[in-house]
């Protein structure tokens, strides 16, 4: 369970846990600030710009955990202030700072909270990232594959016996008794077929296009008929989807396909 989608007490509107503590009189926005022991380090470029082993991540209400770090761990001398700011309600006035060295420049790279509201008073000191403005992230001496994982994300794949029937505009085009199922915290069952039981022909290369899932690798899409990109696989995937390599998953949002699990 993850604390922020789902049934997590973090998610938006969740109504399908049941908890044995009343969350009445809580704020609707929660926070949680959980001291993380993992050595984290980002670049820009090849520029080390954060290393620390006093990482705390932030929880927050229907938001992907966000890296927060003390100021004193971000590159030393790399930094100018910037006239940009924001307002949290639930943290705070957020001051900017940009990355500028004279190899690398990155405007507001890095925001933190000087003065944060009370409730949120432990963010004094602490300082963050934007995500989409770094360039590789490492946990230890393991490059991170997509965004930083949230550790109460799980993802588990299941060798099953259910029948599984793939239909475009009501013509089966996969059928299998022994697909792989996909279990990803706060999203649906995926059901992963072997190559073997897709129709001959009914999939082909796709458009090119590439997703990243810091929890199974990267996807590669396929055609199902005229219907473009409406199947993935992960052909190098990560440990966690290992035993769905090379399956397809067929999209059930795209119009004409259907996915049948028993």
């Amino acid at each position: 369970m993850t604390l922020t989608l789902g049934a997590g007490p973090l998610a938006t509107g969740s109504t399908t846990a049941h908890w044995n503590t009343s969350f009445d009189g809580a704020p609707a926005h929660r926070i949680v600030f959980q001291p993380d022991p993992r050595r984290i380090r980002a670049l820009v470029a090849d520029v080390v710009v954060l290393d620390t082993v006093r990482a705390h991540l932030l929880h927050e209400t229907g938001a992907q955990p966000v890296v927060y770090a003390p100021l004193q761990d971000y590159l030393d001398g790399a930094w100018a202030d910037s006239p940009t700011s924001t307002h949290c309600p639930f943290k705070g006035d957020a001051s900017y700072r940009s990355l500028a060295r004279p190899d690398s420049s990155v405007p507001d790279l890095l925001w933190h909270y000087p003065d944060p509201v009370p409730a949120a008073g432990w963010l004094k000191g602490f300082g963050a990232l934007y995500p989409d403005k770094v360039d590789a992230w490492f946990v230890e001496d393991d490059r991170v594959v997509g965004h930083l994982r949230d550790p109460y994300h799980r993802v588990d794949a299941h060798v099953s016996s259910r029948r599984v029937v793939v239909r475009v505009d009501g013509v089966v085009v996969a059928a299998s008794d022994r697909p792989v199922l996909v279990f990803e915290t706060g999203l649906a069952v995926r059901a992963y077929l072997p190559p073997a039981d897709v129709r001959p022909g009914a999939v082909s290369r796709g458009s090119g296009k590439r997703s990243v899932c810091p929890y199974k690798g990267e996807a590669t899409y396929w055609d199902v008929g005229q219907l473009s990109d409406a199947a993935w696989s992960y052909e190098t995937p990560l440990p966690d989807a290992l035993r769905a390599q090379a399956h397809f998953c067929f999209d059930d949002a795209v119009d004409g396909l259907e996915v049948e699990l028993a």
